[in-house]
């Protein structure tokens, strides 16, 4: 069992076919997740059929704009404790309108709740189900579960969900060894995400309005990462490189543009360092023709990241001809060869550093591998569907054939357990808002009442409690008064009495 390399020949695709596209997240929540889904919906609606988006109810949520459907079902908000919302996937609303807008296929692009839902639909109606694998959920799982115990069990859960599925696709190769790593025994499908920059630079206006605030003076090397500030993205390895350069004496800017996670840390020891005066924070930026600036603005793209599956900032960078600088064998490596279309380092500073000296003192080159790196590794996000898309009709093709096989039920009693789960989470969630309703109802009342006082019985109030102060103080005295005539010490009689 391995990869499976499959010539897709043009099934006919009906153009009134739907796809429904599953997630876990969708925007308002913004990851590399619900940006893949949210393209792919965009670009199947525009260019080849139609999209159907099934995603859990996120508060703030507003889905007019978009001109394909999305279907929300019931959420409970989980956002504090993971992030995210989480989804009660049995969902009668969301079955209903699957079967109302009569779809022909089924893609949830996470193995989690969206794959529970998937797979019920996908038994009911009688469809093609697709996954796609697309980060490397057990160091998630690893993370947010300390026991062994239970991150099997998790794991367990996602490969029974993974092997219910008809075809398993993979952003990357390293996704697929991944999933090979937590069991699976099954074939999957190289199917890579694009990206949602076009191929060119922006204006030398767009990019001097945008790095105005920073000194990144001309001809002095500029270095870019843009992502989350987790160190597991490798960003120790950059800081501890940069500062073998300084020793150096080499002049050089360092731009990290993201927040989140570690950045408080990753700020600190940027300049416990000493390399304050050229490393600079620029915080989230959400803004796509600003992060366009930026890679424009770069000489170098810095992603020394073994964790990620698909290195995606890799190939936005490549749309403005920035070549990175990447671990080699690492999934962003994929189709990268070292001084052609990008540039790979052993997973150390020491190496990182040997190669920015290199590069430092032959700029010329960074322009010209830059160059290799949008004409080889760019990827379109219409390309990109445009090819899952063709692969669609091989996989319905094969499903209504018999090529699959039936697919595995969920079990009736496990979903009951689920759902009567689910209920009381939601339970619980509802009392907690209601307790915080009359928690806040009680104050008000309390202010309201305070405020309503006279002047006199605020006066009489705070009188009362200095006259009983004043008692209490005469109290003591009269108890130090007897202990010293007496030698008997009554608090500690008072004590054994109580």
């Amino acid at each position: 069992m391995g990869i499976r390399f499959i010539i897709c020949y043009n099934t006919g695709m009906d153009k009134n076919q739907t796809i429904c596209l599953l997630n876990d997240s969708f925007p308002p929540i913004i990851d590399g997740v619900s940006n893949a889904v949210l393209n792919y919906a965009r670009n199947i609606e525009r260019d080849h059929g139609h999209a159907l988006v099934v995603t859990p109810q996120m508060p703030g949520a507003d889905d007019s704009t978009y001109d394909f459907n999305v279907v929300r079902y019931p959420s409970i908000d989980t956002r504090k404790l993971i992030g995210y919302v989480t989804g009660y996937p049995f969902s009668p609303e969301a079955a209903h309108e699957v079967e109302a807008q009569n779809v022909s296929l089924l893609h949830t692009h996470c193995p989690v709740t969206s794959c529970l839902l998937a797979r019920q639909l996908a038994e009911a109606y009688g469809l093609p189900l697709v996954l796609t694998w697309h980060t490397k959920y057990d160091i998630d799982i690893a993370n947010a579960v300390k026991s062994k115990a239970l991150q099997e069990g998790a794991l367990q859960a996602l490969l029974r969900n993974v092997n219910a599925c008809d075809e398993i696709w993979t952003v990357s190769k390293g996704a697929g060894e991944n999933l090979r790593s937590i069991g699976f025994e099954g074939d999957y499908i190289v199917m890579p995400n694009g990206v949602d920059l076009p191929r060119e630079k922006v204006s030398s206006d767009l990019v001097a309005e945008t790095t105005s605030n920073y000194d990144l003076p001309d001809g002095v090397p500029c270095f870019l990462f843009i992502g989350r500030l987790m160190w597991y993205k490798g960003l120790r390895i950059i800081l501890d490189a940069l500062k073998e350069l300084e020793e150096d004496g080499a002049d050089f800017r360092m731009v990290f543009v993201g927040g989140g996670g570690d950045e408080r840390e990753v700020r600190d020891y940027t300049a416990g360092l000493g390399l304050d005066e050229k490393v600079f924070f620029t915080g989230a930026i959400s803004n796509r023709e600003k992060l366009r600036a930026w890679y424009t603005r770069a000489d170098l793209f810095l992603f020394p990241s073994t964790f990620d599956t698909n290195g995606l900032v890799v190939r936005e960078a490549a749309a403005s001809d920035t070549a990175s600088v990447i671990v080699a064998g690492s999934c962003a490596s994929e189709g990268v060869t070292d001084g052609r279309n990008g540039f790979l380092i052993e997973e150390n500073s020491a190496s990182l550093a040997a190669k920015l000296r290199e590069l430092c003192a032959r700029p010329e080159l960074m322009k010209e591998v830059g160059k290799g790196a949008g004409d080889e590794l760019y990827i379109s996000w219409e390309d990109a569907v445009a090819h899952a898309y063709e692969r669609y009709g091989a996989v319905i093709d094969n499903y209504r054939s018999g090529v699959y096989g039936k697919h595995d039920p969920i079990r009736g009693s496990w979903m009951q357990s689920q759902g009567e789960l689910m209920q009381i989470l939601g339970d619980i969630d509802a009392a907690r808002k209601t307790l915080i309703r009359n928690v806040e109802d009680l104050q008000d009342e309390l202010d309201s009442s305070f405020r309503s006082m006279k002047n006199k019985a605020i006066v009489d109030a705070i009188t009362t409690r200095y006259e009983a102060k004043e008692r209490l103080s005469d109290i003591q005295s009269e108890i130090l008064k007897h202990i010293k005539e007496t030698g008997e010490d009554i608090w500690e009689k008072l004590d054994r009495y109580l």
